[in-house]
């Protein structure tokens, strides 16, 4: 009897662990002495690959007062402990103008009368410069259903290396389209002229940095609209043929994610 006890309370401990998922949507709000807002809300909006983890964070006094970065970080599930960096930020509406706090948050994850917490503190530096925000302070978010900012909806790849090479070709007929390549909003492709030659890119992910955006933006449109193109991804055993468009006020994207089992998942993408 005492062996079955024990049995069963391990199965219990195991489903527990298991059981505990931190994607979705937390908010809050930041013990901060001054920043962008007189009030500093935040929401992550997170998703988890394995252990990795990948989204945004924003930090608003309300929809019209708000900054959005990119998050990454690993949730060890075992101890319930999340990590969260932020990094560049990819969108910011501002009424006054403010010198951005780039933060890095751990958690511990509790759940308590049914409802679902992180508990931990944060630290920060100022965008661009390794100068302190302040000395940090503690945070407590809750799990919520709804977000406040409804995330754009961009295609995924799972990937099973860190490596991935990206070959741009223009699509069917060439026709002179132009496009640059940006990585997480960096650049790697300018004005690139596609053809029947590959135009090629390097990227890299990781468990640490599980999640990386490539967005192809149309310099002009040829002289057959809309500015198309035809992707080739190479990464270990994962391999896809992508169809992309762009217009002039609208650019192409797609997310690649690191996942050690993505060539056992199938996988639908639509472009």
């Amino acid at each position: 009897m005492k062996k079955f006890l024990l049995i069963f309370a391990f199965f219990v401990f195991a489903l527990a662990t298991q059981a505990q998922d931190v994607s979705g949507f937390w908010k809050g709000e930041l013990t901060f002495v001054g920043g962008c807002f007189a009030r500093n809300n935040i929401e992550l909006q997170l998703k988890t690959v394995g252990d990795g983890i990948y989204g945004s964070s924003y930090h608003y006094l309300d929809t019209a007062n708000y900054i959005r970065k990119e998050a990454s970080g690993y949730f060890d599930a075992k101890n319930r402990r999340l990590v969260v960096q932020e990094g560049a930020v990819t969108a910011q509406l501002l009424l006054d103008r403010c010198q951005i706090c780039i933060k890095k948050f751990q958690f511990l994850y509790r759940v308590e009368g049914g409802k679902e917490f992180l508990d931990g503190f944060w630290v920060g530096k100022l965008q661009g410069s390794n100068i302190d925000c302040g000395t940090g302070g503690t945070i407590t978010l809750s799990r919520t259903l709804t977000p406040t900012f409804k995330e754009e909806k961009i295609p995924e790849i799972k990937v099973d290396t860190g490596d991935v090479r990206l070959r741009f070709y223009d699509n069917a007929t060439v026709d002179g389209d132009s496009i640059t390549v940006m990585v997480n909003k960096q650049v790697v492709l300018s004005h690139q002229l596609l053809s029947l030659q590959p135009a090629t890119a390097m990227i890299k992910v990781s468990l640490e940095h599980p999640m990386v955006e490539v967005e192809m933006v149309a310099e002009n449109l040829g002289t057959i609209p809309p500015n198309t193109a035809f992707l080739e991804v190479m990464a270990g055993s994962v391999y896809h043929r992508l169809f992309l468009v762009s217009t002039k006020t609208k650019s192409a994207k797609v997310r690649f994610v690191y996942d050690k089992d993505a060539v056992k998942k199938s996988q639908v993408i639509g472009l």
